[in-house]
């Protein structure tokens, strides 16, 4: 009973999925996730990571569609850390090679209820242009070896990147016991909120 009047860590479970993505000058393209937070946080329940399926553009519409379900519970004790969710997105060059077709990370949202994030991708740049064509002649294009650091930003700001495409992903946040324990996550002010949260996520 003592437990749970005073808990010592609160609840954020994440559902939802990554719908889809708009890639207009590729095709055929898949897509790998994983999750990014802070020491204070542990997974309790779910996958940190996954790949959907390979999707085609339809004839009707130039969209991407995976439908691809995320589920996964965190616990913390507090805030500082919120977790990100990473996407990279590859897809086959034209002699055949998987490739990155794009980089992208957005914080979990801080409130209860549905959301939907259109995130904004981005690829590495090569840094001479002897490297951009040899790495079109080998069918090697620059790549991070952890995409992790999509959200960390540690060394990114070394990094020349060029912005391509968009991935869609909805979510479904419900929390439990962050009010118990002094954090409002309560629909009132939910722009105070966010912004408080990103200020404890940095």
């Amino acid at each position: 009973m003592e437990t749970s009047s005073n808990p010592s860590v609160f609840l954020l479970t994440v559902n939802g999925q990554i719908e889809g993505a708009n890639f207009p000058d590729y095709d055929s393209l898949y897509c790998k996730y994983c999750y990014v937070y802070g020491h204070d946080w542990a997974p309790t329940t779910g996958l940190e990571e996954g790949i959907t399926q390979i999707t085609s553009k339809s004839t009707q519409s130039h969209r991407l569609i995976w439908n691809f379900p995320l589920e996964i519970t965190f616990k913390s004790t507090n805030p500082s850390g919120w977790p990100q969710l990473v996407v990279s997105v590859y897809g086959p060059d034209v002699f055949g090679n998987d490739v990155v077709r794009g980089y992208g990370a957005t914080h979990i949202p801080f409130t209860p209820g549905q959301h939907t994030r259109t995130i904004p991708m981005f690829v590495p740049e090569p840094t001479w242009r002897l490297q951009k064509f040899t790495g079109w002649l080998l069918g090697r294009r620059p790549e991070y070896t952890d995409p992790k650091v999509v959200a960390q930003g540690e060394g990114r700001e070394v990094t020349r990147v060029r912005s391509q495409g968009f991935v869609t992903v909805s979510f479904h946040i419900m929390t439990k016991d962050m009010k118990k324990m002094g954090y409002d996550t309560g629909p009132s002010s939910p722009s105070a909120i966010q912004s408080e949260a990103q200020s404890y996520a940095k």
